[in-house]
């Protein structure tokens, strides 16, 4: 699976770079950001833009994730379009996470 990170002030952002997340990927979608989460990065953008198609495993692997990381930091999902954003609206987890159309608008309104 290609996941990039980079930090952005005191976010880590972690870029999906797989044009699907299905069930092939998502035990070690789970495993890097935990990784992320377990080497102190509690404030998480996870970048899905490159993200054209995604399966309910990944959507539970990120409802898992949001889990793991509480009330002790944040998990900001970014650039939902197409099919993955249509999964986070027909299943409502867009009223779960916290959404934002890119990375940009994410940090800005954490800093707001």
């Amino acid at each position: 699976m290609k996941l990039s990170t980079h930090v952005q002030g005191e976010f880590t952002v972690a870029t999906i770079g797989e044009a699907r997340m299905d069930a092939a990927i998502a035990p070690e979608l789970k495993h890097q950001i935990s990784q992320l989460l377990t080497d102190g990065s509690t404030r998480i953008v996870l970048d899905l833009s490159q993200v054209t198609f995604m399966d309910s495993s990944s959507l539970g692997t990120l409802v898992s994730l949001l889990k793991m990381v509480g009330n002790r930091g944040d998990l900001i999902i970014v650039g939902a379009k197409g099919i993955v954003a249509d999964l986070f609206k027909l299943t409502r987890m867009e009223r779960v996470f916290r959404m934002a159309d890119s990375v940009e608008a994410a940090l800005g309104a954490v800093a707001a």
